[in-house]
């Protein structure tokens, strides 16, 4: 089972037609995003594993398909992505095996396509 790109595909259509439904909304939201993973003292790679890592506590699926696949485009690795999940289990118990297993099978999926592309990995900063 895919816990990256199916559970964003899924997510595709009902996601925008609720944006488009409420746009000042997700404009307000996205001010939001930008301005909390923008580099600063904390690097985007150290933010998008922290959001990960949130995403396995609050357990939600689209949550952490996309900061999987976000750590990944900002140069995380497999090990880097396990230890920030590692940290869920001693803040959330045992929701977070469940979930931090999901989180590091997106992060893998994310990866393994990033790493089979012709530039390989390519951190965006």
């Amino acid at each position: 089972m895919s816990y990256g790109k199916a559970v964003r595909d899924e997510l595709a259509v009902p996601t925008r037609e609720l944006r488009h439904a409420i746009p000042q909304v997700y404009a307000g939201y996205k001010e939001l995003h930008d301005s909390a993973l923008a580099p600063g003292v904390l690097d985007a790679k150290t933010k998008e594993l922290i959001a990960l890592a949130i995403a396995v506590s609050k357990e939600c699926d689209g949550c952490i398909a996309a900061h999987a696949h976000a750590a990944v485009l900002h140069g995380a690795s497999p090990q880097e992505a396990a230890e920030a999940i590692g940290v869920t289990f001693l803040m959330n118990g045992g929701p977070a095996t469940v979930y931090g297993a999901r989180a590091f099978a997106a992060f893998q999926e994310f990866y393994s396509q990033q790493m089979s592309q012709p530039n390989g990995r390519q951190p965006v900063s």
